[in-house]
This record gives structure tokens, sequence and C-alpha cells, in this order.
């Protein structure tokens, strides 16, 4: 049987060591960086948290070229509580006379029902004429309903939107609507009935996540 020298037996046990430490300063290095991952992490929702809060409790409802009503759910052709909430905030603003046009923005899940087709419908019941309405109906989310809301202000020489939505979406559309040159005037629906603490909850990480994933350009 062939013996191991002393000589190659140290240079083995040198290598085992060396080995063994590179092991552990990248054990440690992969630590650091999950832990200052972490730490910015915390920092960025942090910060973004407080963003989306001080901006929820901005109105600044003035008279404008149009308003824009963001979707929300729709069951098969009649609006959710929520979507409901919007329309009836738009459709006092437009009451009002702080815009001539109305734009319902939101598409669907089904080739019948939509969104915006929901809200033109709320407003034609309500003694809107149909050509004051424009019924946006192929977006699928914020950052789509921005962009078809950014074309039309071009195609319709828009100069300034009145943006209806709920207090924590406001932060959102305030930014996707400045990087498409857009410019809102935030006019948030009154919530109506108190929003338990879980469901609050669940808005703010809804806006955050979808916030965080369009900077990263992955929304």
């Amino acid at each position: 049987m062939h013996m191991m020298r002393s000589g190659e037996h140290s240079q083995a046990e040198e290598q085992d060591r060396t080995t063994g430490k590179a092991h552990r300063v990248l054990r440690r290095l992969v630590a650091y960086l999950v832990l200052l991952a972490a730490i910015a992490s915390c920092v960025w929702f942090w910060w973004l948290f407080l963003q989306i809060r001080r901006t929820s409790l901005i109105d600044q409802t003035a008279p404008a070229d149009a308003i824009a009503v963001f979707g929300a759910a729709e069951y098969r052709g009649r609006p959710s509580p929520v979507l409901n909430a919007r329309l009836q905030h738009a459709l006092d603003l437009y009451q009002r006379g702080l815009a001539p046009l109305i734009i319902c923005l939101g598409g669907g899940t089904s080739p019948q029902y939509s969104e915006g087709a929901v809200g033109q419908a709320f407003f034609l019941s309500h003694g809107v004429p149909d050509s004051r309405i424009i019924a946006e109906t192929t977006s699928n989310d914020t950052e789509e309903s921005v962009a078809r809301l950014a074309a039309i202000a071009r195609e319709n020489h828009l100069q300034t939107i009145l943006a209806v939505s709920d207090r924590t979406h406001m932060f959102r559309i305030q930014q996707l609507s400045l990087a498409q040159g857009l410019h809102v005037l935030l006019s948030p629906r009154e919530s109506g009935k108190s929003v338990s603490k879980l469901e609050l909850a669940e808005r703010y990480a809804h806006e955050m996540a979808g916030y965080t994933l369009w900077r990263l350009h992955l929304y």
C-alpha cells in the first residue's frame, strides 16, 4: 500500500485549511450581502410606505380639462363597491362643473364586460351625455391605464386631468403619470365605511409591490 510522505501529508493539510478558510470567508460574505439586502429592502419599503401615506392625504381637486376614473372590479356589468365609490366621486366632480369630460379607464376579464364600459354605462344612467364620456376598455393594470390616458390626452389636447381613485392608489398614479409626461391633479374618493387594519395593510402592500416591480421594470 502506498504511504503518503510527511511532506505530501503537510501539503494536503495546508490545502484543506486554505479551502476551509476560503469557504468560511465566502459564507461570511454571503451572509453580509444578505443582511445588506435585507436592510436596503426595509429602508426602501419604509420610504415607500411614507410616500404612499403622504400622497394619500393630498387632495388637489380643481378645475381641469377632464376627469379620469381609474377602474376597479366589476361583476358582469355591475360596478363593485370600490368602483361605484370612484364613479360617484367623479360624477360629483362633473356635476360641480370642474371638468367637461369624463374618461373611464379599465379593461375586463372577458370581451363582454369591462371596467371602462361599466363606468360609461353608470354616467349615461346619471344623465351625462355620451359625447362627454370616453371609455377606455383595454388596459389591464394601472401602468397600462396611465399609458392609455396619456394617449387620450394627446389625442384630445387635454392639458390637466383630475385623477380619481382610492387614496392609497394615488402615489403610483402620480409617479406613472409623471413618467408619461401627464399632468394630473389628485382627487381621491372618500373611503365611505371604515377600512379595517388588515384591508388597509393589504392595500399598502399591493401598492408597494406594484410600484417596486414597475421601478425594476418587472411589471
